[in-house]
């Protein structure tokens, strides 16, 4: 294939899940439905959390954020998807998909570091309890949300500037329903070195790390829960853990579980499908999980409505 000069180079094509156009209507519902959930979901949780009082602490600060992050990362993908599915367009300009391949990357690490945040706050409040609102103080909750803004932000920006350097061959097609790192470096002409090291280092750096620390303050976790003596305290330190460990279950677990499959098969459509777990579903779920399993955002959502009425 012969390469395309980048200056003339006006987009690219998503072919999404299948270039069947007899589901692409029953696709479009699904994800319309699903982003709308998502958004109202993660909206509702963070108006809750940000209208109560009793929910102005470390832990709820991190879980409005995450919701915050959830809304960026669906709004980054499924909008666009649907527009071209709408008008039966696939195209998707060359500035239009480095940008979303920058933000995809940007509220995907977001993500990545506020759960780590989050299991570092329960390790806090479980294992040295009397000295919770000393260690999670404001300050320091605010420099731990800056910090993975910046490294995000860095990190979001390096891999963006590595494509942009890439020229790109006459076949344009991107497998996939978004712009996807890996698989916009796939259609480049020019060698990819460079770019397939620094994306695989980061990865391991910036995925392993934070899992590393989630895995290490759950050990302390569960050492420190079955120290207690009572079943009832118990199952009280393990329950504040609940809904943060089923929504890094889903996260890390679909998510790991997209990159396994795509390096075991050839198959681009079964990856894209893959995709959609931590992408999407994930981001739709999580409000459910923090809403069923909590009591205090339960009774939040319910004073919100209250004073809507």
């Amino acid at each position: 294939m012969e390469p395309h000069n980048k200056s003339q180079l006006s987009e690219f094509l998503l072919v999404g899940f299948s270039e069947d156009p007899a589901p692409q209507p029953l696709i479009f519902g699904l994800f319309l439905s699903m982003y709308l959930l998502t958004v109202i979901g993660n909206l509702l949780i963070v108006l809750a959390i940000l209208s109560d009082t009793h929910l102005h602490t470390p832990m709820y600060f991190f879980l409005a954020n995450l919701s915050s992050y959830d809304m960026g990362l669906t709004s980054t993908i499924v909008p666009k998807m649907l527009v071209n599915i709408q008008t039966q367009n696939q195209a998707i300009s060359y500035a239009g998909c480095i940008t979303q391949l920058y933000f995809f990357l940007l509220f995907v690490e977001l993500e990545n570091f506020v759960l780590a945040v989050m299991a570092y706050d329960r390790f806090v409040a479980i294992c040295h309890p009397l000295q919770y609102t000393v260690i999670m103080n404001p300050r320091l909750c605010g420099h731990l949300v800056l910090v993975s803004w910046i490294i995000s932000f860095l990190h979001a920006l390096l891999q963006s500037l590595m494509v942009l350097r890439l020229s790109f061959c006459l076949h344009l097609e991107i497998p996939h329903f978004f712009c996807e790192l890996n698989h916009v470096a796939r259609l480049a002409c020019s060698d990819t070195f460079l770019n397939d090291v620094i994306m695989y280092f980061f990865i391991i750096l910036l995925a392993v790390g934070p899992l590393a620390g989630i895995l290490y303050s759950y050990s302390k976790i569960v050492s420190s829960i079955r120290k207690i003596s009572s079943a009832q305290g118990k199952y009280k330190a393990f329950s504040t853990c609940a809904s943060h460990l089923s929504v890094v279950s889903l996260f890390y677990g679909t998510g790991l579980g997209v990159y396994i499959s795509s390096t075991a098969t050839q198959n681009s459509h079964a990856s894209a499908r893959a995709s959609v777990m931590y992408t999407v579903v994930t981001p739709m779920l999580n409000p459910f999980i923090y809403s069923l399993r909590n009591t205090d955002v339960k009774m939040a959502l319910k004073r919100l409505f209250g004073q809507k009425l």
